[in-house]
């Protein structure tokens, strides 16, 4: 038995892995804006990476026990900075998501997300039966139904959108019986058909969130206004053919006709210039991410880092999952970006403090 733990406990496939995935990002950001107003963004993506590692190795030096005795404060000081972003935040694009700290803009929900994954492990860790009982749900339900209202008031539908599937991987772990997952899944079904009922989203969501709903389901009836992300995005996926048209040679992308083609669409632009096999290619990246983070969750000590990885793994999954269907016009626009390959501080630092936990576990599982 080892007593602590060293270098070579880190999981080097999965960074290797990560390092791949940073690389095709940085180099789609590089194509996205070189020539534009924009250039020079893929050297503060690089710093913002360099951060992320950083913050991936000091915190999977802490036991990961520690962390999680800690659940309390850190969801209090969730809320807290969730309520200060609706107070003291900045504005951009309509929504009050950012605060500024030591001259860089942070979105604070992209920390909650990382802090409700420590907190429902703590929680679904002191579940001591395998049956999950419906008091348990309510109070997992309640413990991310706070935060969730708090980022929808930003509004920031698709982090909060996030929160739904870290509650529900950790219940289902947990021992979800199928009578609350039939009742979860209708109670979802409606909210999902109220959200798309005029008379009901216009309580709910804010007008181009209403917007984005409808040209999805019909783009080409507004296509130079709500209906247009999704058809330029569509139309440089189309595009890209199988070989795609080649680095730096998108048309789509270079003339700037994919929307935010450097975060939220970066795919699209991926898709055009790589074509479906770079698409594979990147696929096939966070598949293999995705079955490094569910063997080291069933590698884990115990209960705890098995729902710490979990958590991280449906997150990512989700971002995945969403930020693909979303730039092919299978789900609305959200504005969930793609892990890694997507610009963004806030983001990226989630996704290295989110894999340092789970560095945390693996490093832990042989310690006395």
């Amino acid at each position: 038995m080892k007593d602590a733990p060293g270098t070579r406990d880190y999981d080097w496939w999965l960074l290797a892995i990560l390092a791949t995935i940073c690389a095709l990002g940085v180099l789609e950001i590089y194509s996205a804006t070189h020539g534009s107003a924009l250039a020079g963004m893929q050297y503060k993506q690089l710093r913002w990476l360099a951060v992320g590692v950083v913050l991936m190795f000091i915190l999977s030096r802490i036991d990961y026990h520690l962390i999680l005795d800690q659940s309390l404060i850190l969801y209090l000081v969730c809320i807290a900075s969730l309520a200060a972003v609706l107070l003291l935040g900045n504005s951009r694009f309509g929504a009050k998501r950012w605060i500024p700290i030591m001259g860089q803009m942070f979105q604070v929900s992209e920390l909650a997300k990382l802090i409700i994954i420590i907190v429902l492990a703590r929680f679904f860790t002191e579940v001591r039966s395998d049956k999950l009982d419906l008091r348990d749900l309510i109070k997992a339900g309640l413990l991310v139904g706070v935060p969730l209202v708090l980022i929808l008031k930003q509004p920031d539908l698709g982090t909060a959108m996030v929160l739904v599937p870290l509650l529900f991987v950790g219940a289902f772990l947990a021992g979800l019986q199928w009578q609350h997952m039939a009742a979860i899944v209708l109670v979802g079904a409606l909210l999902v058909g109220a959200v798309f009922y005029p008379p009901v989203s216009k309580h709910i969501l804010k007008p181009y969130q209403r917007e984005r709903i409808t040209s999805f389901l019909h783009p080409e009836e507004d296509a130079k206004g709500s209906g247009y992300q999704l058809l330029q995005s569509k139309i440089a996926v189309g595009s890209g053919g199988f070989w795609g048209k080649g680095f730096g040679n998108g048309s789509q992308n270079q003339l700037g006709y994919i929307p935010v083609r450097y975060s939220d669409f970066i795919m699209s632009a991926w898709a055009e210039e790589q074509g479906f096999k770079g698409v594979l290619l990147a696929l096939g990246l966070y598949m293999a991410l995705l079955l490094r983070l569910v063997q080291n969750a069933q590698r884990a000590k115990d209960r705890a880092g098995m729902f710490l990885v979990m958590g991280v793994a449906a997150a990512l999954g989700f971002h995945v999952l969403v930020n693909v269907a979303m730039v092919i016009g299978a789900m609305p626009v959200t504005g969930i970006p793609l892990p890694l390959m997507s610009y963004g501080g806030s983001a990226t630092l989630f996704v290295f403090m989110a894999i340092g936990l789970v560095m945390n576990v693996r490093l832990r599982r042989f310690v006395n």
